[in-house]
């Protein structure tokens, strides 16, 4: 066979001219090549093709042999019978006529599946490659009908018992320790795929956004009148009262001096130190007498002014909008972003490290719950249950939301195939058993033939 110009050794220029000129052939050539490329490729036969075809073409000398060799017989039983070779030639010759019927139509049938009997086009004939679009469309009906619908997905996971064999495998130490390393190699993955930046901004910006659309102070109010009301904040009041008396005993003269330094000019200094001497004593007396007093009247106005503002947050609206925007002012400062991102960074790498590490309290934790998991589903029928009708409810939702996708991708999978190709790998696949088809038409109309001439015979006698 003459050699295309594509299919030239790389280098060569065509038929002459510059190198131009080749290089220009070549490129003009090299998207027909490819695609020449592609179709050698969706119209090859792999290995078994090919010796299943070889198969086909023996079962058809076989059958056509038979067909001859029945032909044969008949001529004979005829040649026989006009030479008065007796009743029995009548019997042969019936017999081998009715096969060679049976033989020719069942030749016709098997032949009008895949091209026209004798190149004739004669209706109804060459059906799959004319019909190979539908035949498509009827398989991808057919599977969506009966194999993705409700009803048939849910009788057979019901039948598998999921719930019952997936628990009696995560029950396996062995088990769980292989789906606990695959989740931890999955979690790394994804957490190493994705950009911290990108996670830092989505974080900060469902944080503020969702801040900003709730407000807090009626919360806060709740929570603080809660607090006021279980006495929950005495213990920090006793705790600022504590530390505030130490301070003092240790900063005294630092709180003396405050004292005199904001004194006037023209006083006296020893004024200022007296006075100085006052303030300190006085307010360290007021602080002991505090950290002492369960019932000091300052400890009950502490009280009163939290409930009160504890009440303004959740019913003044001017308290409210002014919690409103201090959270504003908090949540735009650079700091907390930062903290955000901060804190981001800070979890990758702890979830990375648990995960790489196999003696981490995260996978031990997961592998323990995976076993725990696997045991209630291997031995408690309502666990099974709940699995069974979750996984039968996620596949019924995939089927029937899916199904014309996954139909399709059979319809257009038969569309794209070539009508010839398609028709000799089908032929390579069935037709050997279709051959067995045309043997057995011949021998069963060899009998029916025998058989009526043999009752025309009686009947007529």
């Amino acid at each position: 066979m003459e050699r295309t110009k594509a299919e030239l050794p790389e280098g060569t220029g065509g038929t002459g001219g510059s190198g131009g000129v080749g290089a220009g052939a070549g490129a003009g050539t090299g998207g027909a090549a490819a695609g020449a490329v592609r179709d050698r490729a969706m119209t090859s036969f792999s290995p078994a093709d090919e010796e299943k075809r070889r198969g086909v073409r023996r079962m058809k000398l076989t059958a056509t042999g038979l067909l001859l060799f029945v032909a044969l017989v008949y001529v004979l039983a005829e040649w026989a019978s006009h030479r008065g070779a007796g009743a029995w030639a009548g019997y042969v010759s019936a017999a081998a006529e009715a096969g060679m019927v049976g033989a020719l139509a069942d030749w016709f049938a098997v032949t009008a599946l895949f091209r026209h009997p004798l190149g004739i086009p004669i209706p109804h004939t060459a059906i799959i490659p004319k019909k190979k679009d539908q035949l498509g469309v009827s398989l991808g009906e057919f599977v969506g009908e009966n194999f993705l619908s409700e009803a048939v997905v849910r009788q057979r996971l019901r039948a598998v018992g999921i719930g019952s064999r997936l628990g009696a495998w995560l029950a396996v130490p062995e088990h769980a320790d292989r789906v606990t390393a695959e989740l931890s190699a999955a979690l790394r993955g994804a957490l190493t795929v994705l950009r911290d930046s990108d996670v830092q901004a989505v974080v900060g910006e469902a944080i503020t956004r969702r801040a900003d659309a709730q407000e807090i102070a009626p919360g806060i109010g709740k929570m603080l009148d809660r607090v006021v009301s279980d006495g929950g904040h005495k213990r920090a009041v006793d705790l600022i009262v504590s530390r505030a008396h130490d301070w003092l005993i240790l900063h005294g003269d630092s709180v003396m001096d405050a004292v005199q330094g904001g004194a006037p000019g023209w006083t006296p200094r020893f004024v200022d130190r007296k006075i100085g001497d006052r303030v300190y004593k006085e307010l360290l007396r007021f602080v002991t007498e505090m950290r002492d007093m369960p019932a000091h009247p300052a400890r009950g106005a502490l009280d009163r002014f939290l409930t009160d503002f504890a009440a303004d947050l959740q019913s003044d609206t001017e308290t409210r909008a002014r919690v409103e925007r201090l959270k504003t002012e908090v949540l735009g400062r650079g700091e907390v972003q930062d903290l955000i991102a901060s804190a981001w960074t800070a979890v990758r790498s702890m979830i990375v490290s648990a995960a790489e590490d196999e003696r981490s309290e995260l996978r031990l934790r997961v592998r323990a719950s995976l076993l725990s998991l696997g045991s209630r589903m291997a031995s408690d029928a309502k666990v099974q249950g709940k699995v069974d009708r979750w996984v039968e409810s996620a596949a019924v939702y995939v089927v029937t939301t899916y199904r014309k996708e996954i139909t399709s991708l059979i319809t257009d999978t038969v569309a794209s195939w070539d009508a010839e190709h398609t028709t000799k790998k089908i032929e390579a696949n069935i037709g050997r058993d279709l051959q067995f088809i045309r043997i057995n038409g011949t021998v069963v109309g060899s009998l029916a033939g025998l058989l009526i001439y043999t009752v025309s015979r009686v009947l007529g006698a």
